[in-house]
């Protein structure tokens, strides 16, 4: 079995794609923790989930506990109308019902989960505590989960509790199934727990110990007792499920050609030579990031149907000759022929986004727009990098948003979202450390984009003509609230030897004046 070393911003990015199309909601936003259980929190709009190291198992078998837990979750942001906390009796058993009742409704639409939930029961039940351990009441609360949820407990628990235990889970599968009969919702359900608290006889503010399915020291299970623990799950679960075998529920095969896919893409995506870190560019790390904020999908849209000639390859263009006849422009006095010319952007561009505090009032529609550039930018598949800087800790930071070699995503955009305008320009000390990364990569195109004067003119000029004996060139966009102002930071910018500048007043503007820049 090959091994999974997945980065954390990797795991999110599948994380984020995956649960957003399950759940029908494009707003979620992922975080990984390796102190708490899994959970989403409705209205943050949010999920966390235990980290994939934490968990049981090896490389593979974790991955897919990693995605049906994010099944799980996707199910709850569709269904649920509530999350309680499982600190306390009420909430816990509340959530055991949902979850429940989520996977049925879950699998009339996803109908090919059924052998990873049997997998993860397993995984699930293994994890459990054994009733011994568990002091008081809370005991009754944890045998009642094992029961409802797999059909067996971990361990003795005494007969008069068994039998309380037995009539509420039967009690529960009955409401639960009620309400996917009837449509009802988690408020319905809900109404019902205090029946089930007053079967089990406990208190509905009892305190539930966490169980959370962390790997314990020493613990190993080998194919022998998983493939036990399958076949038990599997019997227990067959009036829910029907039957499914243990042993393809062990094997995956179903899951394994995904597993490959990312384990290649995993190979291309490692950095060769070169690494940002090792030439002083960081890469922003956090990534329970909220970047649909920063998605203008209109003026993406539009970005994308007004170059979408430019994405097929062909446009079409009026002349005094052609091989078509156009009657409507012949009548208007134009060019009356036309004919497709073949159109494509192969040009290699690098863009530095200015993120100084003189942007920051308008930092939310600066990274809209930049955002947009870079979305039609991969929509025309051109090879590109994106880079930003600010002052962090007092400190002049380049950071990596994405790379040449990697595909633009929402990994990169939860990158330019948490990027803070702050600091001045020292745009001297930004080209000093992106040099070793431009000489390596030679672009054909560094597009600087700029609201202000650098602090240092003379050591931007040297650094300019450094780059531009690379063969790189060298163009900045100046951007000001006006015209008038937008041109005077393009006119002073010219002065610093850049090839060509750019002056612009709107910053919606900025995805076309640059395409125009490629186009030509």
């Amino acid at each position: 079995m090959q091994s999974l070393q997945l980065r954390n911003e990797s795991l999110v990015e599948i994380a984020t794609f995956l649960v957003r199309r399950w759940s029908e909601r494009e707003n979620i936003i992922i975080e990984f923790s390796d102190k708490t259980e899994t959970k989403t929190r409705l209205k943050e709009n949010k999920v966390i989930l235990t980290s994939i190291e934490k968990r049981i198992g090896d490389d593979f078998q974790r991955y897919r506990q990693f995605r049906i837990s994010l099944w799980y979750e996707a199910m709850r942001i569709k269904f649920c109308k509530k999350i309680l906390s499982n600190d306390h009796a009420f909430g816990f058993i509340l959530n055991t019902m949902e979850t429940h009742r989520v996977e049925q409704l879950g699998r009339n639409i996803w109908r090919g989960m059924d052998e990873e939930i049997i997998f993860n029961y397993a995984y699930m039940l293994v994890a459990r505590p054994q009733i011994h351990t568990i002091y008081g009441k809370a005991r009754i609360v944890e045998a009642f989960y094992q029961y409802f949820m797999f059909g067996a407990i971990k361990g003795e628990i005494q007969s008069s509790h068994f039998e309380r235990i037995k009539k509420a889970s039967i009690f529960a599968k009955k409401i639960v199934d009620e309400a996917i009969g009837g449509k009802y919702d988690t408020e319905w359900l809900e109404k019902n727990v205090n029946e089930i608290i007053k079967i089990l006889d406990i208190d509905s503010l009892l305190t539930i110990p966490v169980s959370l399915p962390f790997m314990k020291e020493g613990m190993i299970m080998t194919e022998e007792e998983l493939l036990k623990v399958l076949t038990i799950i599997s019997k227990n679960k067959e009036g829910d499920f029907g039957k499914i075998d243990p042993k393809d529920a062990l094997n995956g095969n179903n899951m394994y050609d995904e597993y490959n896919v990312l384990l290649d893409e995993n190979k291309k995506n490692i950095n060769k030579g070169l690494t940002p870190k090792s030439v002083g560019v960081q890469i922003p790390t956090v990534t329970n990031i909220d970047e649909t904020a920063i998605y203008d999908m209109n003026l993406i849209n539009n970005m994308k149907i007004k170059f979408k000639e430019l994405k097929s390859g062909w446009k079409e263009q009026h002349f005094t000759s052609g091989s078509e006849f156009d009657e409507e422009n012949y009548i208007e006095g134009n060019e009356p022929f036309f004919t497709d010319v073949k159109k494509s952007i192969n040009t290699k561009i690098v863009i530095l986004l200015d993120h100084s505090s003189s942007i920051a009032s308008d930092a939310l529609e600066y990274k809209k727009a930049t955002l947009a550039l870079c979305e039609v930018l991969a929509y025309l598949k051109v090879k590109f990098a994106v880079y930003a800087f600010n002052t962090h800790n007092r400190n002049v930071v380049c950071w990596l948003i994405k790379s040449d070699n990697m595909k633009w995503n929402n990994i990169s955009a939860k990158r330019l979202a948490q990027i803070v305008a702050n600091g001045s320009t020292p745009l001297a000390e930004v080209y000093d450390k992106m040099f070793p990364i431009l000489q390596s990569k030679r672009p054909d195109i560094f597009l600087t984009l700029t609201d202000g004067e650098p602090s240092d003119s003379d050591a931007v000029r040297i650094m300019i003509k450094s780059l531009k004996g690379l063969g790189i060139k060298m163009i900045a966009l100046g951007m000001g609230t006006n015209t008038i102002r937008a041109t005077t930071i393009a006119n002073n910018l010219r002065h610093l030897g850049y090839e060509k500048t750019l002056a612009v007043s709107r910053l919606n503007d900025i995805p076309s004046k640059v395409i125009r820049v490629l186009e030509g």
